[in-house]
């Protein structure tokens, strides 16, 4: 099964190009559930997340939609004394789980987070300290690139985030590799000029693809989802909507070739 989804779904910009103008905030995650099947909760990355919090989001989508939480910064970007952080972060994850809405941990590693052996075995660590709620990782480093390290992720149970960004010399080129039974890929966008100087983080994001972009992507996301329960695809360049546009155009491609698709 194939799930397209977008990272995040309350903003602001996305009212006019997707959400009715004048549409409350609180209405937004019912409005987007009825199209999509999943969403990346981001929130949970900046402040750390409570069930009230995951209690009352699941009870604005339907018996199927799923929620990939983003792991807070304490466990892949602080990563020092942290064995309490990760038992608050667990527990908030209950109204999810219980409610079968929880899709899996997203865990975003800096660029900074390079592939050597405190590394590796801090991996291991975050494996352990989640006992066995499902995960996926996405390094931002192309160093972690190599069969050694989809070897290590395979052993552990650790899902592999695919990812479609700009192609400077450090960054983790376009892979299709799945490494557990759940397949992950996101779209950050190409948008060259604005990933490294912008503004505003958003600015990085601001990025339409194309369909012959979207395309390439097409036999990738069928050999992840061959191997895979589950493949979640997660449109993240969200700057006014287009996060939605391209996620209805790779449905629609998808839908094409597979079927299974959501």
């Amino acid at each position: 099964m194939i799930l397209i989804g977008t990272a995040g779904y309350n903003y602001e910009d996305w009212i006019g190009p997707y959400y009715p103008e004048g549409i409350d905030k609180k209405e937004m995650l019912s409005f987007y559930a009825k199209e999509f099947p999943f969403t990346e909760v981001n929130s949970s990355y900046y402040r750390m997340p409570n069930r009230f919090m995951f209690y009352h989001m699941q009870a604005k989508t339907p018996a199927n939609f799923k929620f990939v939480i983003k792991a807070h910064k304490s466990l892949t970007h602080e990563r020092e004394d942290n064995a309490k952080e990760f038992e608050e972060f667990k527990a908030a994850l209950q109204p999810l789980i219980e409610t079968e809405k929880f899709g899996c941990v997203l865990a975003q590693f800096p660029s900074s987070f390079r592939n050597k052996d405190e590394n590796r075995d801090y991996l291991k660590l975050f494996r352990d300290r989640m006992d066995n709620l499902p995960i996926v990782v996405e390094f931002r480093h192309e160093e972690w690139i190599n069969e050694n390290i989809f070897e290590l992720l395979e052993d552990e149970g650790l899902g592999f985030v695919c990812v479609d960004e700009p192609q400077f010399k450090t960054l983790v080129p376009p892979q299709a590799r799945a490494t557990s039974r759940i397949g992950y890929v996101r779209f950050h966008g190409r948008n060259y000029q604005k990933w490294w100087q912008h503004k505003e983080s958003h600015e990085r994001y601001d990025y339409l693809y194309s369909e012959v972009e979207l395309k390439d992507w097409v036999p990738k996301i069928r050999k992840i989802a061959e191997k895979t329960e589950k493949t979640f695809v997660s449109m993240n360049n969200h700057y006014r909507g287009q996060a939605v546009i391209n996620g209805r155009m790779l449905r629609e491609l998808l839908q094409e070739e597979l079927g299974d698709v959501h």
